[in-house]
């Protein structure tokens, strides 16, 4: 999901900006089609995953660390979106799920 919605996106980025330069726009194809975040919500299954492969309670523990960021990232994104892109707010309203289809 993650690889996905990196090669789906040209605007994917490290960081929460417009990026009028390139002409920023709204994605709505591929994983964007299904949730609004996917690259963090394909995060937010891989750290678990690998912890449990590697049966490492230590790595659980540093996954769950490492989600509460990731949650609230979202959050701050899809506000920013909203009010600085010009398509956002309607797209969100039509793809209702932030991370996990179905769920949140």
């Amino acid at each position: 999901f993650v690889t996905w919605a990196m090669s789906s996106n040209r605007f994917f980025s490290g960081e929460v900006r417009i990026q009028r330069d390139r002409g920023h726009k709204v994605v709505s194809g591929g994983p964007y089609a299904i949730v609004r975040h996917p690259a963090y919500g394909g995060l937010l299954v891989c750290l678990p995953m690998i912890a449990l492969l590697l049966e490492s309670m230590w790595a659980l523990a540093a996954a769950a660390l490492v989600a509460v960021p990731v949650v609230v990232r979202t959050a701050l994104e899809d506000r920013a979106l909203r009010r600085d892109l010009a398509g956002y707010a309607e797209y969100a309203d039509q793809v209702r799920y932030r991370l996990f289809p179905g769920v949140w």
